[in-house]
């Protein structure tokens, strides 16, 4: 199956903490960075996920935001540092190509966001994922 999702990175499952509905999954990707999927039982169960299962991490571009500095105080669990590859700008979007440890995320921002934190190749960066926007699927 091929997917418009830009953002598809390998990883394996280190933990699956269950709740009653939802489930969040801590996954180490092959950089070493550990990302949180937060997703439904029901999703866990299908996908036979436990400690060891080879996973894709899968987040559209739209759902990666970009900070220049370390951020305290902020809810989203997955921050991986990282340097911008790439910006190509449109009238109103850009697309950032960001190089984190072992893999490279795509993020669409606003050409005004790209501009106001001045984002060029080379520049260090933040990717923020939320644990809601991160999806699983069996390698």
């Amino acid at each position: 199956m091929s997917l418009s999702i830009r953002n598809q990175i390998p990883g394996t499952v280190t933990a699956v903490t269950r709740g009653e509905v939802m489930a969040t999954v801590k996954v180490r990707l092959a950089g070493g960075q550990d990302l949180t999927a937060a997703i439904t039982l029901e999703a866990v169960e299908e996908l036979g996920l436990t400690a060891g299962s080879a996973v894709r991490a899968l987040v559209k571009s739209t759902e990666v935001s970009l900070a220049t500095d370390g951020v305290d105080g902020l809810s989203i669990r997955n921050q991986l540092p990282g340097t911008v590859r790439d910006v190509a700008t449109g009238g109103a979007m850009a697309t950032v190509k960001v190089a984190v440890d072992g893999a490279e995320l795509t993020a669409a921002i606003t050409k005004d966001a790209a501009t106001d934190l001045g984002l060029s190749a080379g520049s260090p960066v933040i990717a923020l994922i939320k644990s809601t926007e991160v999806s699983l699927a069996s390698a």
